[in-house]
């Protein structure tokens, strides 16, 4: 128990806390902060007056009482902080040892919330404030602070300048159209198969920066003005089960390379039962002429003729293209046979991606995973389907 003969001046201290206190001067992890507070004790109980104390320590006499109050109190846990209680409210960290913001509780709370539409919360706003999330989460009884909301969101990866590009789907059945996703992941069947599909690119072909290991004194730089050597897309589907990347090269994005996309993926997966096709809201994705497409294959006579599995569609909530898992293989991809690149033809850089994808393919059936289990290669973003994921990595 701390000793104050008279809390305006006077301390005395016992001899384990003038211990403790001067052992912070020789501790390597204490604050400065904490360090000036031990000075201020010593000095007190030294004789020193505040003024004194305050001048020998560069604070105000304002802090000096302060921390008068503070030792006089609590003692020496009084300075640390340690003797205060934590803030009330209904919510606090389920494993004490867990920092708030890795806390998955809150983390699974918040993201839900964040990518779908404020209106769906009664909030009459077309992009999300952190005062907004706040209230949406005391909701569902968990009390916690804008800033704490804050850094769970800026750690995973988000930027509130993108906010109505990345954060937020402003889908009115963004929650319905997730929902059945979910539904059809966790009840996909052994012999039915789900692909993330989407297109990379336009890329042009020239010299590429990016982050290298370099040697003292080297500088490596691109040249602003350059004349491509060509473009590529690369259009891609990820099986999520298998892992496995089934890709082709196209000039345009347009609803003809879906059909070519779709009779591939038909013939390599011709003894499936059913396959789920997923992409985002891509005017080319949800054409009437595709859909017709579809309708005409799952008709009874021709997958009678064709043996063909039944197709159906599971598409993204549109403006949320941070749900395609799919992105995460992109990301990585382009950091492997992109980035620092300096590809004299596109077909020296297909066949860098067809390496790539080659080896990934090969490791994934060597190594059997669901997609999301395990991130490959230079893949920086978990590929899993997650409402509290961010596929599209927001550096690339």
């Amino acid at each position: 128990m701390a000793h104050c003969v008279d809390t305006n001046s006077d301390i005395i201290l016992s001899e384990e806390d003038r211990r403790t206190i001067e052992s912070w001067r020789h501790a390597e992890k204490i604050s400065a902060a904490m360090a000036t507070r031990g000075s201020i004790m010593l000095l007190l109980a030294e004789g020193y007056n505040v003024s004194e104390t305050a001048r020998a320590v560069s604070v105000s006499r304002k802090m000096v009482y302060k921390w008068i109050r503070r030792f006089c109190k609590n003692g020496v846990e009084g300075l640390s902080g340690l003797s205060r209680a934590p803030k009330r409210g209904p919510h606090r960290s389920s494993n004490p040892g867990i920092k708030k913001a890795e806390d998955e509780n809150i983390r699974s709370a918040l993201f839900p919330i964040l990518h779908s539409p404020p209106s769906e919360y009664n909030i009459n706003r077309t992009s999300w404030r952190l005062a907004d999330l706040k209230m949406c989460l005391a909701d569902k009884g968990i009390h916690v602070s804008k800033d704490l909301i804050s850094e769970i969101i800026k750690s995973a990866g988000y930027s509130w300048r993108k906010a109505r590009v990345v954060l937020t789907s402003k889908d009115p059945h963004y929650c319905r159209k997730l929902a059945e996703i979910q539904e059809i992941l966790s009840k996909l069947g052994d012999n039915e198969f789900f692909f993330s599909i989407d297109e990379f690119g336009p890329v042009a072909i020239k010299m590429r920066g990016g982050k290298r290991l370099v040697a003292p004194n080297e500088y490596p730089s691109v040249p602003q003005f350059q004349k491509s050597k060509g473009h590529l897309i690369m259009t891609a589907a990820l099986e999520l089960k298998s892992n496995q990347i089934t890709h082709f090269y196209s000039a345009k994005k347009n609803t003809t390379e879906m059909f070519k996309l779709l009779e591939i993926l038909l013939r390599k997966y011709s003894s499936a039962d059913r396959i789920y096709l997923s992409w985002d809201a891509a005017s080319w994705h949800v054409a009437k002429r595709l859909k017709e497409r579809m309708k005409k294959i799952n008709s009874t006579e021709y997958r009678a003729k064709h043996s063909w599995p039944y197709v159906e569609l599971a598409p993204l909530p549109s403006g949320a293209q941070f749900l395609n898992v799919i992105e995460s293989v992109f990301s990585g991809m382009a950091r492997a046979t992109i980035h620092n690149s300096d590809y004299q033809s596109v077909d020296e850089c297909k066949a860098a991606i067809d390496r790539y994808v080659a080896e990934r393919n090969r490791y994934y059936r060597e190594n059997p995973k669901r997609a999301g289990n395990k991130i490959w290669g230079q893949e920086r973003v978990k590929p899993v389907f997650s409402q509290a994921n961010n596929c599209k990595d927001p550096k690339y």
